[in-house]
């Protein structure tokens, strides 16, 4: 029987998301096995890998796909599918110089070095500004660079802030925001590709439950047409009598990003009892 490959990184700021993200579309795997496991309910095989290592094994078609970082795939420009923007491992692509140093704009680095792993992203960067700059490209620990004078200043991934404010740099620039992609080789065959559509297909209705919670409200009859003309911009409401018939039920889906905001609303319209949930799966 044929297996959809998928690769996701070993260790790291993606590894336990990831993991998760899988279990909770329902594929249960075996995690003793620190190289390869298979799927024990699904026909899936999952590679972990360096995260480096991913977008060639995908290019040259070793893997269906993979969980990686945006910054990644922008670095590498491999010839790839993005087929998810799955909403966990957010970070930023930051240049940080030392905070007692006079640099305030990256225009003060002109002809300065930089040191980053991420050279490629910088050159475009740096090429779009029309700022000439020395690229230092150097692998992990990039933030020590400026205290030991290998670099005048930094470009590196940014979650936090921590790291920098430990080793003493400030961040002058955003370069680029991030966060892990679900990615594609271009070239996944059948049967491989219908059981990818698969796991799309349940990715898709994880993260649309994560970024929405159900609400529950009691509202008294009079209040009830606020009610409804406020949660007319979501998804059709459910509304249902009470054993008080001057009081009605409205459950309605919102939307993560806009729940405190609704919740105010629908308070000053009128609503009760609120109860908010959280929802598993949401399947269209």
């Amino acid at each position: 029987m044929e297996h959809l490959r998928i690769a996701l990184q070993k260790s790291g700021r993606l590894h336990e998301d990831s993991i998760r993200l899988l279990k909770d579309c329902g594929i249960d795997m075996n995690l003793s096995q620190r190289l390869k496991s298979s799927a024990l309910n699904f026909p899936l095989e999952i590679f972990f890998l360096r995260d480096d290592d991913i977008p060639q094994y995908l290019e040259e078609n070793i893997i269906d796909l993979g969980i990686v970082g945006e910054n990644l795939i922008l670095e590498k420009e491999r010839k790839l599918k993005i087929k998810e923007k799955l909403g966990f491992g957010r970070c930023r692509l930051s240049i940080a110089v030392p905070k007692n140093s006079d640099y305030q704009t990256i225009e003060d680095l002109s002809e300065k070095c930089i040191a980053t792993s991420y050279p490629n992203i910088l050159k475009k960067f740096l090429d779009k500004q029309q700022i000439q700059a020395d690229i230092h490209t150097i692998s992990g620990a990039v933030e020590i660079a400026p205290g030991i004078g290998l670099s005048d200043a930094i470009c590196d991934l940014v979650s936090s802030g921590g790291t920098l404010f430990i080793n003493g740099l400030r961040e002058i620039e955003t370069i680029l925001k991030s966060e892990a992609l679900l990615v594609a080789s271009q070239n996944i065959k059948f049967p491989r590709k219908s059981l990818a559509e698969r796991l799309y297909f349940r990715i898709q209705a994880v993260k649309r439950a994560r970024n929405n919670k159900y609400v529950m409200l009691n509202v008294s009859n009079k209040y009830l047409e606020n009610i409804l003309n406020f949660l007319s911009g979501e998804k059709s409401p459910t509304v249902l009598p009470l054993a008080d018939p001057n009081w009605t039920a409205v459950h309605a889906v919102i939307e993560e990003k806009n729940l405190w905001n609704s919740i105010e609303r629908l308070k000053a319209y009128g609503a009760q009892d609120l109860l908010v949930l959280p929802i598993k799966k949401m399947i269209p």
